[in-house]
């Protein structure tokens, strides 16, 4: 079972948590936006972003004293939130390829 987080390390969970959500979304904000416009810059702050969020999964993990099942999850999750703004990114220009058809071509 999970020990409790012990009142001093309440404060580095909550925002440390908070940190991972933050972060995440800027990773794959940035990623995005990196594709979109092509800026060399644009793609490290994204990673920078990334490893913001390993630190903070990392603050959480001993703060909360997470073992075993619980650790494995957060490892889980920090490869997720690297995997799937790639993959986001692959299906979107997948899925909304342009053709090029003109009412010639129909006929």
């Amino acid at each position: 079972m999970i020990q409790p987080v012990a009142m001093q390390d309440f404060f580095i969970t909550f925002f440390s948590s908070a940190l991972i959500i933050l972060a995440g979304a800027s990773y794959a904000l940035l990623f995005a936006w990196s594709k979109v416009n092509e800026n060399f810059r644009i793609k490290i702050a994204s990673y920078v972003s990334y490893i913001v969020l390993i630190i903070a999964v990392v603050l959480l993990t001993r703060a909360a004293n997470f073992t075993g099942y619980w650790l494995s999850l957060s490892v889980v999750m920090v490869v997720g939130y690297f995997f799937a703004p790639i993959g986001i990114w692959h299906l979107c220009v997948k899925t909304h390829v342009e053709t090029s058809t003109t009412l010639e071509e129909k006929l």
